[in-house]
Formats: structure tokens, sequence, C-alpha cells
């Protein structure tokens, strides 16, 4: 999970998101009022909103249209979420049944952290080289 997480506000412009999206190769980022968790936006959000790929906007016509739209009209704002405590499994078979690509944790309303799908491979890679590990020690005799 990642806990210095970038945030936005929902008065702010999809431009902005849009720029620190692609600045910080984020896919998500929570979007918070008064510390309080109020929605997401992720990449596919900002291509629904991003016409330009049906009207061959310029670059700079692109960022000002992104500009006249808050964060408020396209972001997700039934968020799926977990709590601080949550196990790596209930995450995984929340992302899997939801089909979403990160879970904000949050406790008592507040963001305190994010978990992405690469978090969680992340993690399945600690766990593929501690079994990997584990083959070379030699067996451990039953104990008595």
């Amino acid at each position: 999970m990642e806990r210095d997480v970038l945030t936005l506000d929902s008065n702010d412009s999809l431009d902005l998101a849009d720029d620190l999206m692609r600045l910080g190769h984020l896919r998500h980022m929570p979007i918070v009022s008064a510390g309080q968790l109020v929605g997401i936006v992720s990449q596919r959000d900002l291509y629904r909103a991003a016409i330009s790929s049906v009207l061959h906007f310029r670059p700079t016509a692109e960022r000002e249209w992104l500009a006249k739209i808050s964060i408020r009209e396209v972001m997700t704002t039934n968020v799926f979420t977990l709590p601080p405590d949550a196990s790596m499994q209930d995450a995984v078979k929340v992302m899997l049944a939801k089909r979403i690509g990160c879970l904000p944790v949050v406790e008592k309303g507040a963001l305190v952290g994010l978990l992405s799908e690469s978090d969680c491979l992340r993690y399945l890679a600690h766990l593929l080289d501690l079994a990997e590990g584990k083959r070379g020690l030699p067996e451990l005799p039953p104990s008595a």
C-alpha cells in the first residue's frame, strides 16, 4: 500500500488531474474534500472526458477543453474502499470481483493509503521469492 498518496479536490479541473497523472505515471487518483474521500478519478475517466481522439484536437486545445471540466463531473463517487487492517487476500478478492485496479484505504472516512494492482503484484513477487528460497532449505525433522 502506498501511504504517500497524491490527491486532488473535486473542484480541481481535469487538466490538472491529467498533468499529474501523466507526470507521476498514475492510473488512479483519490479525490478528497475536507480530508474525506469523496471519489476517485482514473485514466479511463480522463479518456472518456478527452474527446480529442474523436475531434482530433491539438494538445493545447485538449488542455483547454479539460480545463473547463471539473473533476466532480467525471469522478467515480461510489468508491470501494478497505480498512487499514484488511488482509491482502480480502483486497484481491474485492478488486477481482469489482474489476477495479485500486482500493483506497480509509479510516473514519479519511484516506490513509491506496492499494493498487502493482502493490498486489509486488506482494506476490515477494511471496514467490520466499517460496523459492524455502525450496533450497533442508527439510526440518518432524517435531517429537
